[in-house]
């Protein structure tokens, strides 16, 4: 297909190629944001309608074309894509418990580790109430009220896939690879003094970042090792994840000790302080290191405290993401608490108001 016949194409659909120019434009719109604000949770939504747009666009291409191998391997895809949807969105119960069974058995037994049984069960008990179909027992009121429950559910499903887009987005930020500082967010220790799995792989992942800025011909940055002493660590996280850098061969004098933190908030506001002490100005250029899973919400929080850092996420065992995952929906969620609870308990109101309506007449 050579270019002449675009060319023509383009020319022969007038509204066509407007349409084409409206998706050019709003991909510059959603990548002038990414790129400059990552953590806005409004790039998903420039994301979506992009992508909605450009698959619009791009099934008008396909279809106006004489291959029809061409459209039948489009269409294909696209039902195998639909099917993919379909069973995943049927059977997530299914999945979530077969999650939990394997958190069960690598993960110690505490509530944050146990969410996706919670969330399995709950949608096993929404199957059964769905096929039982108890609302034709109820009174006509109570109907009137139950059906904002899917409403809700509908919003709460926005929020997540909105929370889900923007995490995988922020995976892909640009890493640049001339940073002054590099800021590992502590977690919890081993017997009080070592550094878990998943806190090794954060600082080996910032060593990792700055070995290889390091061979493009940049200096060695500075990591801020960041995290407070718990009420039964023996140490604080800071001086553990030190003692593991130097293990990995990372020169004391590169390494700043932050131990005064005990939240993510903390961790960003403190080591922004650090740094600009050391730097003598805050003009100097960051990244934070946590797994893959948190550096989104972590993101929230460094703009929060003015840290001009973008994060970049260490590998979290594939088993472990879901229970991650969800913890950090909940915590973004309540950062936006009070928008949330008005949208939801309008949504209510309206339940009630009709529950009122239909019980007087």
């Amino acid at each position: 297909m050579s270019l002449s016949y675009f060319v023509h194409f383009f020319e022969q659909n007038r509204e066509f190629s407007l349409f084409s120019v409206l998706v050019v434009i709003f991909l510059a719109f959603f990548l002038a944001s990414w790129l400059t604000k990552p953590w806005q949770m409004i790039n998903a939504v420039l994301f979506t309608i992009f992508f909605l747009m450009f698959s619009a666009w791009l099934t008008f291409i396909v279809y106006s074309t004489n291959l029809s191998t061409l459209k039948y391997l489009y269409f294909g895809l696209f039902m195998l894509i639909l099917l993919v949807i379909i069973l995943v969105t049927t059977f997530a119960w299914l999945f979530c418990l077969w999650n939990a069974y394997f958190v069960w058995k690598h993960e110690s037994h505490t509530l944050p580790n146990l969410l996706t049984l919670i969330l399995g069960l709950g949608l096993i008990l929404l199957w059964i109430i769905t096929l039982l179909g108890p609302a034709k027992y109820l009174p006509k009121w109570l109907n009137a009220l139950l059906t904002v429950a899917p409403i809700m559910g509908g919003y709460l499903g926005l929020i997540m896939y909105n929370f889900l887009v923007n995490l995988l987005l922020y995976q892909f930020v640009p890493r640049r690879y001339q940073q002054n500082y590099l800021i590992v967010l502590g977690a919890g220790l081993i017997d009080g003094e070592v550094v878990t799995p998943l806190l090794a792989s954060r600082i080996n992942r910032a060593i990792q970042f700055a070995q290889k800025q390091v061979a493009k011909g940049r200096p060695f940055p500075k990591l801020i090792m960041s995290g407070g002493q718990g009420p039964n660590e023996k140490i604080s996280e800071a001086q553990a994840m030190t003692n593991y850098a130097i293990s990995r061969g990372i020169d004391p004098k590169n390494i700043l000790l932050e131990d005064r933190s005990t939240n993510t908030y903390q961790n960003m506001l403190y080591s922004k302080e650090i740094a600009a002490k050391d730097f003598g100005n805050e003009d100097f250029k960051a990244k934070f290191f946590s797994n893959n899973y948190h550096i989104y919400r972590a993101a929230i929080f460094a703009h929060q405290v003015g840290l001009k850092a973008d994060g970049v996420g260490s590998y979290t065992r594939p088993y472990f993401l879901p229970n991650a995952v969800i913890r950090e929906f909940a915590g973004v969620f309540i950062m936006h608490k009070r928008a949330h609870f008005i949208i939801l308990g309008l949504i209510g109101i309206i339940g009630v108001i009709r529950a009122v309506l239909t019980f007087f007449n």
